[in-house]
Formats: structure tokens, C-alpha cells, sequence
């Protein structure tokens, strides 16, 4: 009797730990933060020479040959510095394929190589290898409804 007593005794201090181990592990990941931020907004038009010099002239966007770049402030420390950039791309670009969309948005996030493993185990479309430039390192995914979404782990001052 003391046997199968401590062996129940034992079953159920295993099932709890493990059921609040489980918890813990759910609530971290869920907490994760993932993006930090709008890193870029992407679009196709017929002419992006043009669009560059109409957003230039009628909105004062600072454009160069990639568009233009916003830089701000992060609003809990002011010291440190981030940007987001604008770019308008030739309709006829292949960049956002697979999708059929005109645009595509660039998400800042933090430890992408960590992300794409979430994301792998969430079953979301990974569409290339983690590339890393000189600026940060980006990949490409696919949401739910066939959006290409590029994902940038900065380097910079943020």
C-alpha cells in the first residue's frame, strides 16, 4: 500500500511540474516580442524616378536612388536612433514574388534566427536562408494570405 502510494504521490508531483513547466515555457514564447517595428514599406508603380521626384517636390521626402529614409527616436531611450525606409520599385520587379501583391512591408524584429525557428515550428512559409549584410540580416516570409513579408534584424543604434 505505502508503494503504490508514493508511487502516485510520485506521478502526480511529475505531472504538476511538468504541466507548470509547460505553462511557463507557452507564456514566454507568447510573450516574445517578435516585431519591433515597421523597418520599410515597399510598392510597385510605373515609374519609380518619377514617384521619387513627386513625393520629392509635392511632400519634401528626401529621396536618393533607394527612395527615402526616416529616422527616429526610440520612445524609451531618445539616445538611441532606428530608421524606416520608403521605396517605390518598377512594377515590373520580381522582388515580391511569390506574391501577386503590390506592396510588401519590412518588419523590424529581434534575433531572427530565433524567429525563423518559431515560425518554422508554427508551419509559416520560409521562403529563403537568413542573409547577412553589412546593415543587418533579412529573410522572406509568406502570411496567411499570400503576402511576401521581409523580415530585418537591424544593425544599427536601436
Amino acid at each position: 500500500m505505502k508503494h503504490t502510494l508514493k508511487l502516485s504521490l510520485a506521478l502526480a508531483c511529475m505531472f504538476c511540474l511538468g504541466f507548470t513547466f509547460k505553462t511557463l515555457i507557452l507564456k514566454s514564447n507568447q510573450n516574445m516580442k517578435k516585431v519591433t517595428g515597421i523597418g520599410g514599406i515597399f510598392f510597385k508603380c510605373k515609374d519609380p524616378g518619377k514617384m521619387k521626384a513627386w513625393y520629392k517636390t509635392h511632400l519634401g521626402l528626401d529621396t536618393n536612388e533607394y527612395g527615402a529614409s526616416f529616422e527616429w527616436k526610440e520612445l524609451s531611450d531618445s539616445t538611441k536612433t532606428g530608421t524606416t525606409q520608403w521605396t517605390p520599385f518598377a512594377e515590373t520587379t520580381k522582388y515580391f514574388e511569390p506574391s501577386q501583391k503590390d506592396f510588401m512591408i519590412n518588419y523590424r524584429v529581434a534575433n531572427l534566427e530565433a524567429l525563423v525557428e518559431d515560425l518554422k515550428k508554427e508551419g509559416v512559409v520560409i521562403l529563403d536562408k537568413i542573409e547577412t549584410y553589412d546593415y543587418g540580416k533579412f529573410v522572406h516570409i509568406m502570411d496567411v494570405e499570400g503576402n511576401k513579408i521581409e523580415l530585418w534584424e537591424p544593425i544599427d543604434t536601436e
